[in-house]
């Protein structure tokens, strides 16, 4: 059998909605329909993409491998025949948190000075790669080392890493922090699409509790409640303020780098522009 684009969209129903009846009814097709077209789209692949033995679907490794993949191909073809697009061709840049900081509006404002024909969309997606390896935007502006297969990295820029505390804490009336000063507490950890791992800590002196969460805006409430401390970049105090959190340098943590990705291969024309444009900006601040 040959494989054909409503496959690749019922496989991303199931994934999104975790079930075969609610896929069901967003695609408006029966259950037992959404059922067969995924039962012949593993007997394609020869493999298993989602496990039906608990009481919750979820997806297999390979299902969670072939969504990026399927996902990237549905938005490549509905990119390709979207009118609007044929016009001007939109370069949509995803960040997950932060953005550019302080030079995110100087960039945007520039740009649609220099690139009117061009609009430049601003995408938040909430995950590590902020939309870049499903093909939901065109370059991503990412933090911290990528190793991410298939992606094209170019150094950005470089900022400091700042400690997010509880605004009336103990630790909100100093002025500068170390690593070392957070562990007494929980430290919060965004395990979706944050920067920070237990690794920028020394292995003898790491948190002994974490707690996890799945967004920036989590992350901060977590935080502003008292539940534990956090580590991020210069650019969250700009772009992230909250009443009930306080941001301190960190003296002794490492900057992290910022980085333009894009996928390899053929790509936006304007990518490379982007990346010119977003030095000079940073530079001249």
């Amino acid at each position: 059998m040959s494989i054909e684009l409503r496959h690749l969209r019922c496989f991303l129903a199931i994934a999104e909605e975790s079930s075969v009846t609610r896929a069901a009814a967003r695609l408006h097709l029966t259950q037992p329909a959404v059922s067969r077209t995924l039962a012949a789209l593993e007997k394609h692949l020869g493999t298993r993409l989602v496990d039906r033995s608990t009481h919750h679907l979820a997806l297999t490794a390979q299902g969670h491998v072939f969504r990026d993949k399927a996902a990237a191909a549905v938005a490549a073809f509905d990119e390709a025949l979207d009118p609007a697009r044929l016009r001007h061709w939109p370069l949509r840049l995803g960040y997950a948190w932060s953005a550019l900081g302080p030079y995110t509006t100087p960039l945007l404002r520039r740009w649609e000075r220099e690139h009117p024909d061009t609009p430049l969309e601003l995408l938040r997606i909430d995950d590590r790669t902020a939309g870049l390896t499903r093909g939901e935007v065109d370059a991503a502006v990412l933090r911290g080392p990528v190793d991410t297969p298939g992606l094209v990295t170019e150094l950005l820029f470089t900022e400091p890493r700042i400690a997010a505390v509880t605004a009336d804490g103990p630790l909100a009336a100093r002025a500068t922090l170390t690593l070392a000063d957070l562990t007494a507490g929980p430290v919060i950890l965004n395990t979706v699409s944050g920067l920070t791992t237990l690794d920028l800590w020394p292995p003898s002196a790491r948190p002994t509790t974490t707690l996890t969460v799945g967004n920036t805006d989590d992350w901060l409430t977590a935080i502003a409640a008292g539940r534990g401390t956090g580590v991020s970049v210069s650019s969250t105090a700009a772009m992230h303020p909250h009443p009930g959190v306080a941001y301190r340098p960190l003296s002794d943590a490492p900057p992290a780098q910022v980085v333009l990705a894009w996928r390899a291969g053929a790509g936006h024309p304007g990518i490379g522009q982007l990346g010119a444009l977003a030095r000079e900006v940073a530079a001249a601040q």
